[in-house]
């Protein structure tokens, strides 16, 4: 199974042996993904599916929430449709229960694999500006480069502010523009002038060097990975 449904736990048979094998054969697909070296979409799901298991632990009404509906009746006159919930039964809630005892450690210890998947990942990448310092830093050029290619993939970035009723949170978008092979004739500096010459985004734009020791697939985990890193930075460095 490659996907797991956001509403896995609710739809089709609600069956404590059934649930357990949708879950294993999607977490089975997971941890090869994880043996791969490839963490998304997968981390993030996994992220999700944990943390909507434990809302739903802490707040049983979300699990009526998340139980389709049929339509009990219809007022054609107002266009308004009132819908009867399909789930009133104790027995079925029981066994909804011993789905989620199951599903939350598996869900934990595959998501702790990810993790450190990650934290491997990111300890063999160093972030550096490039360059005088740019006063605006929210768009700019991303380097991502490979010592064991000497291929360096130039980016350009923008980073949003996003803002809900609980927390503000930073978005990142990136264009690849172009990839280049690094010698001892072209430094990160020169490399700099030339590409914000050729795109002509701004005067001294924001560049940042994030330089990879080892290889690993590209969308999957690197430019992820450092999408993140270089939030990170950037949010700490303001």
């Amino acid at each position: 199974m490659q996907t797991l449904s956001a509403n896995w736990l609710t739809e089709g048979l609600i069956d404590l042996e059934y649930k357990q094998y949708v879950l294993l054969a999607y977490l089975k697909h997971v941890q090869q993904c994880f043996t791969e070296q490839k963490l998304y979409p997968q981390l993030s799901d996994l992220i999700f599916h944990y943390q909507n298991l434990k809302t739903i632990k802490t707040d049983k009404k979300l699990i009526y929430e998340n139980f389709p509906k049929k339509v009990s009746k219809a007022d054609f006159e107002k266009l308004h449709l009132t819908y009867e919930k399909i789930v009133q039964d104790d027995t079925l809630m029981e066994e909804l229960e011993a789905i989620m005892e199951f599903a939350m450690p598996k869900l934990q210890e595959t998501l702790h694999a990810g993790k450190s998947v990650y934290e491997f990942i990111e300890e063999k990448m160093q972030i550096s500006p490039i360059g005088l310092t740019s006063l605006r830093t929210d768009e700019g050029f991303l380097f991502l480069y490979e010592h064991l290619t000497n291929d360096t993939r130039v980016y350009h970035y923008q980073i949003s502010l996003f803002e809900n009723t609980f927390e503000k949170y930073r978005g990142i978008h990136t264009s690849y523009l172009e990839t280049v092979r690094k010698s001892t004739y072209v430094t990160f500096e020169n490399l700099k002038v030339e590409i914000s010459r050729k795109h002509q985004v701004m005067v001294n734009p924001a560049t940042y060097l994030i330089a990879s020791q080892i290889s690993c697939p590209l969308d999957e985990t690197m430019l992820p990975v450092a999408k993140r890193l270089l939030i990170r930075y950037i949010t700490t460095a303001a």
